[in-house]
């Protein structure tokens, strides 16, 4: 087994045993910027897949200790989001049907050309999602604490009580304050991107989450710089940072 290319780029794993094909996919993947690991047998290929973090696996058909189609199969259950293409020397029809069926997700028949193997990954990494982006940071505007990763808010250091749909209304709007938002994407990212029920479902919510927020800092030790939830009419809302606190 040996790895080459540079640390953050799409990783693959070559689980080939020809050393010749081997050899060349493994620069050309290289040349091209992808960080390719290169092993010989189905069992190796499969404790890569699991020690590494896996983007993309070229697979043999033809390996030493297992047929591949078992190691499709084995990848595609325990690792669903990789990206799955067979290269083998198989080209009868039922081959590239068993192939597709066990998980992968394209085939090619050898010889091929490494022009081609480069065009169909890129085709296939632009069609892939992109990976959610985690939870990030807790984002603090005046006094008012949001943490997402931990789905808390906290007024100072105090803990506010939000419903889930409040909290992720308002997790959207202080992610993005002083920004316009309009009801149709609170309503997609909130409740359903087919939600056909009414929108008042929001207005009440939203309604609800002004009220705890409100009552929150009336029951502040000290004046709490609360941000205001604002209405903006036939558009949706928008989270205003707050002003600065009145001392006198």
């Amino acid at each position: 087994m040996r790895t080459t290319g540079a640390k953050d780029a799409v990783s693959v794993l070559v689980i080939e045993d020809d050393e010749v094909i081997g050899r060349h996919v493994e620069a050309g993947l290289h040349s091209h910027g992808y960080a390719v690991t290169w092993t010989r047998t189905g069992g190796s290929g499969l404790t890569e897949a699991d020690r590494l973090p896996i983007d993309v696996v070229l697979l043999d058909l033809g390996l030493p200790d297992m047929d591949g189609i078992d190691v499709a199969r084995r990848l595609r259950d325990e690792h669903p989001d990789v990206l799955i293409l067979i290269l083998t020397a198989r080209s009868e029809e039922i081959d590239v049907i068993v192939g597709l069926d066990a998980g992968a997700d394209d085939y090619l028949v050898k010889p091929f050309s490494l022009t081609v193997l480069l065009a169909r990954l890129r085709a296939h990494l632009r069609r892939r999602p992109p990976a959610p982006e985690g939870p990030g940071e807790p984002v603090r505007i005046g006094d008012l604490t949001v943490d997402t990763a931990a789905r808390r808010c906290l007024l100072g250091d105090r803990e506010v009580e939000l419903r889930p749909k409040e909290f992720e209304l308002l997790a959207i709007l202080v992610r993005h304050p002083g920004e316009a938002i309009s009801r149709e994407s609170l309503m997609a990212e909130v409740w359903d991107e087919n939600w056909y029920g009414p929108t008042k479902t929001l207005d009440v919510t939203m309604s609800s989450l002004r009220r705890r927020l409100q009552t929150a800092a009336s029951h502040a030790p000290t004046p709490a710089a609360l941000p205001d939830v604002t209405t903006l009419r036939g558009h949706g809302y928008r989270l205003d940072p707050p002003g600065p606190l009145n001392d006198s």
